[in-house]
């Protein structure tokens, strides 16, 4: 569900202030999505201005660089191993920036914002 960012209706005092206008949908954020280990999907949403924001729903692929060799290849995830933001993140596969996923590579730590980024970069761990 979306929620409301606008000035409150109530004063310090818990006085009501006087509505002189009405709620702007530039003050409605958008809903809250996590990315997951699935099959691909992407959703597009168009931001202030005109921009486009691509936010990663779903995804099995991982571009992972390997900085011994200098080398970046694309892997397979399987599942998510630990997350230092939040361990409840662990327990139901959400990939954020920070954390440490398997795939058919070894461990890899995600570097980019799957929410933001609209892919999904990592670094291979030793």
């Amino acid at each position: 569900m979306a929620q409301w960012h606008g000035i409150s209706r109530r004063k310090p005092s818990g006085g009501r202030k006087v509505q002189a206008r009405s709620k702007r949908s530039t003050e409605i954020s958008s809903e809250k999505q996590m990315a997951l280990v699935g099959e691909p999907k992407r959703k597009i949403y168009r931001r202030t201005g005109g921009n486009t924001l691509v936010r990663v729903m779903a995804e099995n692929r991982v571009s992972i660089n390997n900085p011994k060799k200098g080398t970046t290849k694309i892997g397979k995830i399987h599942n998510v191993i630990e997350n230092e933001s939040d361990p409840n993140y662990v327990r139901r596969n959400i990939l954020v920036k920070g954390a440490v996923i398997e795939t058919d590579q070894g461990r890899v730590r995600i570097t980019s914002r799957p929410g933001k980024d609209g892919v999904i970069n990592g670094v291979l761990l030793d």
